[in-house]
């Protein structure tokens, strides 16, 4: 049996967020996730030309990379995308019909919630985890910890400011995977022409992920 797109994101314990500036610049920072070990990116559709990135995306590495998009506010950008090859569809923020037009096509959905109203009504509309954004700026992993106290059925996904520093203590407050942006997705690197730091950042953070599953 084939490992199915929740499986496989829980494992990885890990979403890429990229925001790339080109399509040639997407795939080196994929390239050099891949190498790293971490075979799931989300696109954002901030990139210019996310919905051709993912196609290429999909057309270059098929089955061995599990693509999402992110940043996705409306059903037309969510169908573009799922059209292009995203298996699942992260928002910033609450969309119900996102949420619904996602499971319509039987991909994972993703919308973003920071309250706890906000996240329980994510999950009551049909959400598969719910993106706790921007987590860091409301107190990181205790504020997770808060979360799951009254609602322990969400599945969370931390976003904003998860580094390798605070990735343990997300695993830990309960996360099922982080959402990480410039911290892994590191564009500087891969323009200078140095994308093994993007390759060791992606080992260490599985290690790290791997370790606080242990303790």
């Amino acid at each position: 049996m084939p490992e199915t797109t929740q499986q496989i994101i829980e494992r990885v314990g890990l979403i890429p967020v990229l925001r790339a500036k080109s399509v040639a610049q997407g795939r080196a920072v994929v390239d050099a996730m891949i190498t790293g070990g971490v075979t799931v990116v989300e696109v954002t559709m901030t990139v210019p030309g996310a919905v051709d990135l993912l196609k290429e995306l999909k057309k270059e590495y098929g089955t061995k990379l599990l693509l999402g998009s992110g940043t996705v506010t409306t059903t037309d950008q969510a169908q573009a995308t799922i059209d292009a090859g995203a298996e699942f569809v992260v928002s910033p923020s609450l969309h119900p019909d996102v949420i619904a037009l996602t499971k319509k096509n039987n991909k994972i959905s993703c919308p973003g919630a920071l309250t706890p109203t906000e996240a329980n009504t994510a999950w009551n509309a049909g959400a598969d985890y719910v993106k706790i954004f921007p987590c860091s700026a409301v107190g990181g992993a205790s504020y997770l910890r808060a979360l799951l106290a009254p609602f322990p059925h969400l599945k969370l996904i931390p976003t904003g400011g998860v580094t390798l520093q605070t990735a343990e203590s997300f695993i830990k407050a309960g996360a099922r995977a982080l959402g990480v942006g410039s911290d892994l997705v590191d564009l500087a690197a891969v323009d200078g022409g140095r994308p093994g730091t993007i390759t060791e950042t992606a080992r260490a953070y599985l290690k790290v992920i791997a370790d606080a599953r242990k303790k």
